[in-house]
C-alpha cells in the first residue's frame, strides 16, 4: 500500500500520510508524493479544496524517518531526489489546504502544518520542531512560516529550545483554529473544505495567493536553505541522530 493516499471527493482532495506503524514518519518516498500531491491539488480544476491528515489515531506525522530522510539530508541526496521548492509543503497551492491534526505533530510533520491554511485538532495532539536537541534545523519554510504565525517569543521559544506544545497551548497562540474530538477532527476539516469550496473559486485562490505571496518571499527560503546545508554538512548533525537512534543524549562538538 502508498505511504501516501490521495482521492478526491466532492470536488475536495484527501490526502493521507499513510505509514501509521511509524506514526506516519516521512520517507524520500512520501516526501515525493507530498510533492506530487501538491501538484495534483495545484493543476486539477475539479478540486477546490483539500484536507490533509494522518492514518491511524497516533501521529498526524512524527517527522522525518530516521533511517532514511535525515541520511538523505545530511549526505546531499535529497537534493537530487527533490529540487528545493517542492521541500516547502505545498508552497505553490493557491487553493485552501485544511489539516486535520490526530496525535503527533512534531518535526517534519509541524512543517507540514505550518504549510497549510486552517487546523483542526485533537485534544490529545502535540505540537513542536525538536530538531535542535539532536543538532539539526527543520528547512521547509519553518524559520520563515512560524514567526510569521506566532508571535516572536513564542516561535524563538518552540525554535531554540525544541519543547513541545499541546493542543489547548497551540488554540491559545493562534497556531491551530479549532480542537475537536478525535471522531470530529476529519468531519469537521472536511466541512471547512466544502464550506470554502462553495465560495468563488477564483476569488478563494487569488485571496490565498496574495496574502501567501506578500509573506513569503523566495528570498527568505533561500536564506534558509543555504544555511540549513552548512548545519546538515557538520559533525553534530550527525551525531544527534546517530544518539536519537542509540536512546542517548547527544554528545556535540559544534562542528
Amino acid at each position: 500500500m502508498s505511504d501516501l493516499l490521495y482521492e478526491v471527493r466532492d470536488r475536495v482532495a484527501l490526502v493521507t500520510l499513510n505509514r501509521p506503524t511509524a506514526h506516519n514518519a516521512l520517507s524520500i518516498e512520501m516526501v515525493r508524493l507530498l510533492a506530487e500531491a501538491s501538484r495534483h491539488l495545484r493543476e486539477d480544476d475539479n478540486v477546490l479544496a483539500a484536507v490533509i491528515t494522518g492514518a491511524g489515531d497516533a501521529a498526524f506525522c512524527a517527522g522525518g524517518d530516521l533511517g532514511e530522510l535525515l541520511p538523505a539530508l545530511t549526505d546531499g541526496r535529497l537534493e537530487i531526489v527533490l529540487p528545493e521548492p517542492t521541500r516547502r509543503f505545498f508552497s505553490d497551492v493557491y487553493k485552501p489546504v485544511i489539516a486535520a491534526v490526530n496525535g503527533l505533530c512534531i518535526a517534519g510533520g509541524f512543517e507540514i502544518l505550518l504549510g497549510t491554511d486552517l487546523r483542526v485538532a485533537t485534544e490529545a495532539s502535540v505540537f513542536g520542531v525538536a530538531e535542535v536537541r539532536w543538532g539539526l534545523v527543520p528547512g521547509a519554510g519553518t524559520h520563515v512560516r512560524l514567526p510569521a504565525q506566532v508571535p516572536w517569543p513564542i516561535a524563538m521559544q518552540l525554535l531554540l529550545t525544541g519543547d513541545t506544545i499541546g493542543a489547548r497551548r497551540a488554540y491559545e497562540i493562534g497556531l491551530i483554529n479549532e480542537i475537536r474530538s478525535p471522531a470530529e477532527v476529519l468531519p469537521r476539516a472536511y466541512e471547512l473544505a466544502e464550506r470554502i469550496a462553495r465560495n468563488g473559486p477564483l476569488a478563494v485562490r487569488t485571496a490565498k495567493e496574495i496574502a501567501v505571496r506578500a509573506l513569503e518571499h523566495e528570498s527568505r527560503f533561500a536564506l534558509e536553505w543555504a544555511l540549513q546545508n552548512r548545519v546538515l554538512r557538520s559533525e553534530d548533525a550527525k551525531e544527534g541522530p546517530r544518539a536519537f537512534r542509540e536512546r542517548r543524549e547527544p554528545r556535540f562538538e559544534g562542528r
